[in-house]
């Protein structure tokens, strides 16, 4: 595993824009914690984002891995050019004449996305340990150790996601074919779940189905924590409405989420074999 690994970061170095975008990504995730420092005063009204309650403890696991769930387009982009890279560059049919064999190179490529979606993790969880230890009401132990399943679910979520764009990155050849091919599917998801529930199912066995789909699933990991918050719900009360919503991940979602990673993988081997380099 270290050899191939070795192989994926030595031709990363000397990729400048992949470099670039995994700046970019980390530098984004470092944003986050400076959100803590916004505050300023119109008259009355006083506005404080870390005095809202988001870098509590539990609940900064929650909003945090959600935040930084959406930016991992930026890393999807390393993915997808990475592979789009070997094609371009000849590497990959390099790389076999050296004696690589094809599974070895596609456990390369999925060693490099585990590696990726481990330093994110990491990353995200002591920028919130950090801002949490800071702002926090709560300061318990148990409370700061409940809830870190969230950090599971970022994990997975983020080692299915760029599994897909690691196939898409194998089927199409192009990195930038390969994240509209990503768009595409998101949309015949949603086109999947409208012809169910409008012609053949009722809306919620429609959307029972949909959760089946791979981004999906994803996106079902880590719900939105928005209407979790205590600030929220107050004013939710006040006006008379209430949330049933649960946010705990589900360890069935995660094995959906796993399920389609390993189907990725599998097809890119697959995929990989039947082609002629």
């Amino acid at each position: 595993m270290l050899r191939l690994l070795t192989i994926e970061f030595h031709k990363l170095k000397h990729n400048k824009a992949s470099k670039i975008l995994s700046l970019i990504y980390f530098g984004l995730l470092i944003c986050i914690a400076l959100t803590a420092a916004i505050k300023f005063d119109i008259g009355p009204i006083k506005f404080h984002l870390a005095e809202m309650g988001i870098f509590n403890f539990p609940y900064i696991w929650h909003f945090n891995t959600y935040v930084a769930a959406i930016l991992k387009f930026f890393l999807l982009l390393v993915i997808v050019s990475m592979m789009a890279n070997e094609y371009s560059y000849k590497t990959l049919k390099q790389n076999l004449i050296d004696g690589l064999s094809k599974k070895e190179f596609i456990l390369s490529k999925f060693y490099t996305v585990v590696a990726f979606a481990l330093a994110s993790t990491f990353f995200v969880f002591i920028t919130s340990l950090i801002l949490g230890l800071i702002y926090s009401d709560y300061n318990e132990f148990a409370i700061i150790t409940s809830d870190l399943t969230y950090f599971l679910a970022f994990f997975i979520k983020l080692i299915g996601y760029f599994s897909f764009g690691l196939f898409l990155g194998i089927l199409v050849k192009r990195s930038a074919f390969a994240v509209g091919a990503m768009l595409v599917w998101y949309f015949i998801e949603w086109i999947i779940f409208g012809i169910l529930g409008w012609k053949f199912v009722s809306w919620e066995t429609a959307q029972s189905i949909k959760n089946f789909l791979p981004l999906e699933a994803m996106s079902n990991l880590i719900k939105e924590p928005g209407s979790r918050l205590g600030a929220v719900r107050s004013i939710a009360n006040q006006i008379g409405e209430t949330f049933t919503k649960t946010y705990a991940v589900e360890f069935s979602t995660i094995t959906i989420v796993s399920l389609w990673t390993v189907i990725f993988i599998y097809l890119s081997l697959i995929l990989l074999k039947k082609r002629d380099l």
